[in-house]
């Protein structure tokens, strides 16, 4: 039995959904159980889908806190007591915060794949599953299951060219995870500043509370509230902090309290 858990805040696209189910049905067969969390504003995105995918919507309270996580991880270990259990468990979110229930859910003995945009992936969180799938426009076709980095096979040989000879001295083995390391550090360089310059771009008071309407009645909200959101929405950098951002602003914005601030309220525009 396979079930297909998805996170609606998170994989938001009734395509990525779409070819979601579509990739698993195509790789690991029928699909049980489907379920979808989200708040009301982001399953009325997904009807379409969801009708025609055949996936039960469960919409959670319009509460600030992470009621989408905490619904679909009880949900998550309900399965996981059932006789017969599901043989994999599929999380379709890229969140950090589910990497406690995967481990819990393979101490169970239960197989865990992760689905998610590429974008919205913890790198983190990769370790944790047993698999995960990337959906959407910058995935290669069929999708690539992707490995954590400790299972990943470095070619045992690299081919030199006509005019460069590999010395013999240096077997290939111990030269390629040095390139490999290389490479990734300078591709996360540059990954780290474009996000950090396409932040400063958009970040604006107006776009702020744009994203967080709440901010406008002016009252003391969560500042990790807030902060995950301008995360969720692309305006503040996965290294970023909020309480940086805010203070940029300090005739728009107002922390307390002044030490470490845990709350934020929006002054005026």
């Amino acid at each position: 039995m396979i079930a297909l858990l998805i996170d609606a805040d998170n994989l938001s696209s009734p395509e990525w959904v779409s070819e979601a189910v579509e990739t698993l049905e195509r790789n690991e067969g029928a699909i049980a159980i489907r379920r979808a969390y989200g708040s009301a504003e982001n399953m009325k995105g997904l009807v379409d889908v969801l009708r025609l995918r055949a996936i039960r919507p469960f919409v959670n309270l319009p509460l600030l806190k992470n009621t989408t996580d905490m619904s679909l991880a009880v949900d998550a270990m309900e399965l996981a007591c059932l006789n017969p259990r599901p043989k994999l468990m599929v999380i379709a979110s890229g969140d950090l915060d589910f990497v406690p229930l995967v481990v819990r859910l393979r101490e169970r003995g239960i197989r865990v794949v992760c689905v998610s945009e590429r974008s919205k992936m913890a790198q983190d969180a990769i370790t944790a599953y047993d698999q995960v799938i990337y959906v959407g426009a910058d995935q290669v076709f069929p999708p690539v299951l992707e490995k954590p980095e400790s299972m990943a096979v470095v070619p045992a040989t690299i081919h030199a060219s006509p005019k460069t000879a590999v010395p013999q001295v240096a077997p290939a083995r111990i030269v390629a995870p040095k390139l490999v390391a290389i490479k990734k550090v300078v591709e996360k360089k540059v990954a780290t500043k474009s996000t950090v310059k396409a932040t400063k771009a958009v970040t604006t008071p107006k776009t702020i509370v744009a994203a967080f309407p709440n901010l406008q009645a002016g009252q003391w909200l969560e500042l990790s509230d807030v902060a995950k959101m301008l995360h969720d929405k692309k305006l503040l950098a996965k290294s970023a902090t909020s309480t940086k951002l805010f203070k940029k602003f300090p005739d728009h914005f107002e922390l307390k309290p002044a030490g470490k601030p845990n709350k934020v309220r929006f002054i005026k525009l």
